[in-house]
Formats: structure tokens, C-alpha cells, sequence
């Protein structure tokens, strides 16, 4: 576990946040590349993945404090102040918060820049693959975003000083941040090879929507979680991200079936 790259007292290069900006790097090489073929403004898009990324920064740490409301309670500025601890920096960041508020933040300019929303969102629905297989390796290093004790082969035994072994102890647990990543990366793959062969704009998107919610549905069963993400619901207690999950895969299905049956009507108004 390496959760400081370089540090000065409180100051320093983190892994999490280096592995996060060597994310948002890649996305934004790989969305210049793809928009010369797209034929969409790379200028434009450029300036819809900062308003992207700092839109998920916030919505991640907005959901994160929502849902451990309790941790922030004796000292409410310490959700926002980066000097609260005993380093410089915030920590926890609520995945789906940020993805639910990027989203939020895109959409709104799209249609101020009248884009195309289709083809932008199908364009940036790769980084996000891209951006998992990174910045999870971050952390890895962390030593956060842990799993449940496993007595499985590959196992990892984190040090006493991080958060898996904080709350396990010299107990192996599941590297779902590996696990994370390695799907990250395939989702990239996939995502990318279907670009360029979809049948109808918001295709991408969403299969993304759909592979996404399926894979964190089933991983949430080998993750750990504190008791606030745990929502009691007849027996079957799922995490606040299985219900997101869910949601989210109703979303995509539904831009699945209705886009094609959209654009048919699009160009059956044309041709008559």
C-alpha cells in the first residue's frame, strides 16, 4: 500500500488523487482523438469535460457526506475544509453522486451549446471505463473501496495503518478495487470497439448505463460498507448503490428500446 506518492507535512501527491487526474488526462486524450471522427468540437467538448469533472467531484463528495451525515456532525466546514485533517485534502467521494451530478451538470450544457446529445454522451461513455481502470488502482494503493474477508487465493492482506486493515485487521479481503479496475478496462475496450459500429446515437450510452449497473449490483456483495450505505428493505438490505444500480439499468434499457423507435420516426418524417 503506497497512499503517499511524495509528502511534506501535511502537503503531498497522493495516489488516489494522482491515479484520478491521470484518469481525467487519458479520457480527455482519448475524446480528442475519437471527436476529429465524430466531427464534433473538440474546443466544445473540452470545455464540457471540465464542467463534467468538477460537476463529479462535487456530486461525489456531496453524496458521500449525505449518506455519513452522522461523521460530519460535531464539525460541519470539515465536509468542505481540505485542512480539517491530519493532511491536506478531502477524502471520501460517493461514485454515483458524482456520476448522477456530472451527467446533470453535461446535459445542461449541451443544450445551452445546442450539441448533439446522442453522439456527445456515446463519445464520453468510454472515458468512464477508462477513468474506473485507472483510478481504482489508486485505490488499491489507498488501501480503500476494500472487500469482505475472503479465503480465496488471490486475497489481500492490508497493512494495519489503512482502512481495510483498520476495520479487518490481518484478515485477507476481497481487492475489489482490482476487481474494479480490470472491469474498468474491458468496459473502456468494448465501449470503444462499439463506437464505431453502433446502430443508432445514445446506443453507447446506454450499454454503459447497463454494464455498469449489472457489474456494481454484483459487486456489492464482496464489498465492504459501513452501515449507513445498507438500506433495511424486508430481509434483503441492499447498499445505496444497488438501488442506484437498479435505476440505472431501467434508464438504459429504456434509452435502448426507445432511441431506435425515435430515430425511425425522425426519418420516416423526412422521406414522406
Amino acid at each position: 500500500m503506497y497512499p503517499d506518492i511524495v509528502k511534506f507535512g501535511k502537503f503531498g501527491i497522493h495516489s488516489y488523487g494522482l491515479m484520478l487526474a491521470l484518469g481525467f488526462f487519458a479520457g480527455l486524450w482519448y475524446i480528442r482523438l475519437r471527436a476529429k471522427e465524430e466531427k464534433l468540437s473538440f474546443e466544445l467538448l473540452l470545455n464540457l469535460s471540465y464542467i463534467m469533472i468538477f460537476g463529479g467531484v462535487i456530486g461525489a463528495r456531496l453524496g458521500y457526506v449525505l449518506l455519513h451525515l452522522s461523521d460530519f456532525s460535531a464539525d460541519p466546514l470539515s465536509a468542505i475544509n481540505p485542512f480539517a485533517g491530519d493532511q491536506f485534502g478531502i477524502s471520501g467521494l460517493n461514485l454515483y453522486g458524482g456520476v448522477l451530478l456530472a451527467i446533470g451538470a453535461g446535459v445542461t450544457y449541451i443544450k445551452i451549446k445546442k450539441l448533439p446529445m446522442g453522439p456527445v454522451f456515446d463519445l464520453f461513455a468510454p472515458t468512464l471505463g477508462l477513468g474506473l481502470g485507472i483510478s481504482r488502482v489508486g485505490c488499491f494503493l489507498n488501501g480503500c473501496c476494500f472487500g469482505n474477508p475472503t479465503d480465496l487465493p488471490w486475497g489481500v492482506t492490508f497493512p494495519p495503518e489503512s482502512p481495510a486493515g483498520y476495520i479487518f485487521g490481518s484478515q485477507a479481503v476481497h481487492p475489489t478495487q482490482l476487481y474494479t479496475s480490470g472491469y474498468g478496462l474491458i468496459l473502456f475496450f468494448t465501449l470503444n470497439y462499439l463506437l464505431r459500429r453502433k446502430k443508432f446515437d445514445g446506443q453507447i450510452l446506454a450499454l454503459l448505463f447497463m454494464s455498469e449497473a449489472f457489474f456494481r449490483f454484483i459487486i456489492e456483495f464482496v464489498r465492504y460498507y459501513e452501515s449507513e450505505m445498507v438500506i433495511p428493505m424486508a430481509g434483503i438490505d441492499p447498499t445505496y448503490n444497488q438501488i442506484v444500480a437498479l435505476l440505472l439499468f431501467a434508464a438504459g434499457l429504456i434509452i435502448y428500446i426507445k432511441s431506435p423507435r425515435r430515430l425511425y420516426r425522425d426519418s420516416s418524417k423526412v422521406t414522406s
